[in-house]
């Protein structure tokens, strides 16, 4: 939008128009272009219009609207189709689910990015090829590649994601970090939903209730799991129009959770080293550990995300600073538990697949403690802290594909 404001600068029309379609977007446009282009009168006068006009929330248009009912039916319809042809849940959902609600989101951003289908075939035919790939795997219940296939591909997809939300700009870091941002705001609002639901949810039984009727189980069967697949959509179409609306949350979350997690790991690490618990033994403690240390790498791609957003406190960054170091440290022990574990009872898939990962979590964290460091002695700026961030983003997607796809054949499909 930024270089159609430029472009129409001097045609009132148009300009209007591009106000009208989508306000938020325009008003977030045009800040941002403002300094290019202050010298113009008509960008003057637009500029005194959009600080003095109130913000209100905008619902979007009707065109919007009709895409996300539109993939809000299809995503009910593939919720009920195992009861619909008999097939077997365990079976449909593990494989399935991230083709349920991933492509809502995709098409979404490729629609409002105006991408051509030349931009958009990557992403769709990774989606195509996984959702074929996945389903075509054999059915064995105890199979560990097929476990890992179901759980990379949603990574996978999320990126893809990620490459329409940039609008197929691939090696553009701003947009990257704006991927991650988003995520912050689209929780937030989420949540907000969810909330909203169960009220709603809870109100409707109990009115059922008095009247003697018990709807329960055809409520929660039909209504509420096939709407849950189509929350996200909704969340990133309100977050979207309404950019302001849940902004101001993310960043209040950021500053106060980083550094109670930052002191809580702390604590953790030193009660693990008193306690005497042994990761590189008991598997079960292993998995919880690497469990928190993704907890804790979410934790710092949102707080960076939302520190670089303006400007950080010197206060914010020493705490990310912290964070990142006891992330590396907490990497550190996984780590040499993973690879005495391969050591000593030799190579599964699941040991090979959480050893790669750990070790690109390890890469990223170096890179982004590295930039860090840089900004708290003054030779590093925000936009290194967000390249640091980002640039495995990639190298993510690299990792889940192999995992996905070529896990399965090496291991012959156990």
């Amino acid at each position: 939008m930024k270089n159609q404001i430029k472009e129409n600068l001097n045609q009132a029309a148009k300009l209007e128009q591009l106000y009208r379609s989508n306000p938020a977007a325009f008003k977030r446009a045009f800040t941002e272009v403002y300094p290019e282009i202050q010298s113009e009168l008509s960008a003057q006068i637009w500029i005194e219009r959009l600080r003095t006009q109130p913000d209100e929330i905008t619902w979007g248009s009707s065109k919007d609207w009709t895409f996300v009912g539109v993939f809000a039916l299809l995503a009910a319809f593939f919720m009920q189709l195992p009861d619909l042809f008999s097939i077997s849940h365990d079976y449909f959902f593990p494989r399935n689910i991230a083709f349920i609600v991933m492509p809502g989101l995709a098409g979404y951003f490729a629609f409002k990015q105006g991408l051509t289908w030349q931009n958009a075939i990557f992403p769709i035919g990774v989606f195509i090829v996984s959702l074929v790939f996945v389903n075509f795997l054999p059915d064995t219940a105890t199979s560990d590649t097929l476990l890992l296939t179901c759980l990379h591909l949603p990574l996978l997809l999320w990126l893809m994601v990620g490459h329409l939300f940039s609008g197929a700009q691939v090696s553009a870091t701003a947009k990257r970090i704006d991927f991650l941002r988003f995520h912050g705001d689209l929780l937030v609002m989420c949540a907000v939903i969810m909330l909203a639901g169960g009220l709603f949810t809870a109100l409707t039984i109990n009115l059922f209730m008095l009247i003697e009727i018990k709807i329960e189980d055809f409520y929660f069967k039909y209504l509420v799991l096939s709407a849950l697949p189509s929350v996200p959509l909704l969340a990133t179409l309100l977050v979207q129009q309404n950019p302001m609306l849940v902004s101001k949350i993310s960043p209040v979350v950021a500053r106060i959770f980083t550094p109670l997690v930052a002191v809580m790991l702390l604590i953790f690490l030193a009660a693990f080293i008193y306690s005497g618990k042994d990761p590189y033994n008991d598997r079960d403690f292993l998995l919880i550990f690497n469990g928190i240390l993704l907890g804790v790498m979410a934790l710092l791609v949102f707080s960076v995300g939302e520190a670089t957003k303006e400007s950080a406190s010197r206060f914010q960054v020493v705490f990310l600073v912290v964070l990142a170091f006891l992330a590396i440290l907490n990497n550190g022990i996984a780590l040499s538990a993973i690879g005495f574990r391969l050591v000593e009872l030799g190579i599964t898939p699941n040991r090979l697949a959480v050893l790669g990962s750990n070790v690109l979590v390890m890469l990223n964290l170096l890179a982004v403690t590295r930039e860090l460091m840089g900004l708290l002695r003054g030779n590093k700026n925000l936009q290194d802290v967000e390249a640091g961030m980002t640039r495995f983003l990639p190298v993510y997607a690299l990792w889940a594909a192999i995992v996905s796809f070529v896990f399965p054949f090496v291991f012959m499909f156990r």
